[in-house]
């Protein structure tokens, strides 16, 4: 069944329960889902230690999750004209990065790079930074993630060619799991002249550092 923004699908059902939610949960249903949470873990939520947690997990969550109020393609509405004739490759390393996974919301911690060949117009660089931070603040995937950054690029300032490389560490495999700590992940997105060029591909990867030395 194909979902409304504002639908939640229950798994696990012999008939999947749609519950349909108008508004964002209130703050005390976010703290009282956060007082579960830690009842599950084992501990005792009235504690000192855990007595404002609820509270404090709600203005984190605020935070991190922030990339859902932001127009992302909005952020590349301004240009600047007389950059226009300028057509080499602008890219933006080591922009850093920080979300969380959707499967098990553990952090994804790393770096972006970013970059573009413009046609005729050209956004200033905080852009892309804000660009990656308003997709990453998101329950994402790394190659969604991936994707999202390089085709609003593509689609908002119809350049020549986008290209977005993303060095990432992931807390579902650091911390659970396999437990294994300090292993990267690469993912690629590449359209327009990065895609059919393998020249320039090869030139923007070389100016790319090491994902050793980009990540921690």
């Amino acid at each position: 069944m194909k979902l409304k923004s504002d639908e939640i699908e229950l798994e696990g059902l012999s008939s999947p329960l749609v519950v349909v939610r108008n508004e964002r949960p209130s703050q005390m249903e976010i703290e009282a889902a956060v007082r579960t949470l830690i009842l599950a873990a084992g501990d005792n939520p009235d504690r000192e230690g855990l007595i404002d947690t609820p509270g404090r997990v709600a203005k984190a969550y605020r935070e991190w999750f922030s990339g859902y109020q932001i127009d992302a393609a909005g952020l590349l509405d301004r240009t600047f004209g007389e950059a226009a004739s300028y057509d080499g490759t602008v890219l933006l390393c080591d922009i850093p990065l920080v979300s969380t996974c959707e499967h098990h919301m553990a952090p994804i911690i790393g770096v972006a790079h970013v970059g573009y060949r413009p046609r005729n117009r050209v956004v200033g660089i905080s852009k892309l930074s804000r660009l990656t931070d308003a997709f990453a603040r998101r329950l994402q995937l790394q190659e969604r993630l991936t994707q999202e950054i390089a085709h609003t690029l593509w689609d908002v300032l119809e350049p020549k060619g986008v290209a977005v490389v993303i060095d990432a560490t992931h807390g579902c495999m650091a911390t659970r799991g396999v437990n294994q700590q300090g292993v990267t992940m690469r993912t690629e997105c590449w359209l327009g002249e990065f895609r059919d060029d393998r020249e320039l591909r090869r030139d923007l990867l070389a100016s790319i550092p090491l994902a050793h030395t980009s990540v921690r």
